[in-house]
């Protein structure tokens, strides 16, 4: 009877990006996808995530008419990246990005 092999884990680094404007958080991922090749790291993604969508239902009149209503929407793009075997250097470059504001960076390793 065969042993199963032990998975060699390899470090990796996951990277979530958020953001309101679907084209900043894309200019974004490119941003950091071609930082991590520019060191010679191995890169997955940018994987794009469920848009997380938030409804908001708002009367027009305080009493009145109470059918007449306004509808907002609120769209969160989400793009998820991984970073195989990364390199002090790949995580140097990576801290010192300047990405554009609304753009929220989760970073886990």
């Amino acid at each position: 009877m065969a042993e199963p092999k032990e998975e060699e884990v390899k470090p990796r680094i996951r990277i979530k990006i958020r953001a309101y404007d679907h084209k900043i958080i894309d200019n974004s991922a490119r941003q950091i996808v071609d930082t991590v090749l520019r060191n010679g790291d191995q890169v997955i993604g940018p994987v794009p995530l469920p848009t997380e969508m938030k409804k908001y239902t708002v009367n027009k009149s305080t009493f009145v008419h109470k059918d007449s209503r306004d509808q907002y929407e609120l769209r969160i793009h989400k793009r998820l990246i991984d970073i195989v075997n990364p390199n002090s250097k790949t995580i140097d470059a990576l801290t010192n990005l300047n990405l554009p504001a609304g753009v929220d960076i989760e970073i886990k390793m």
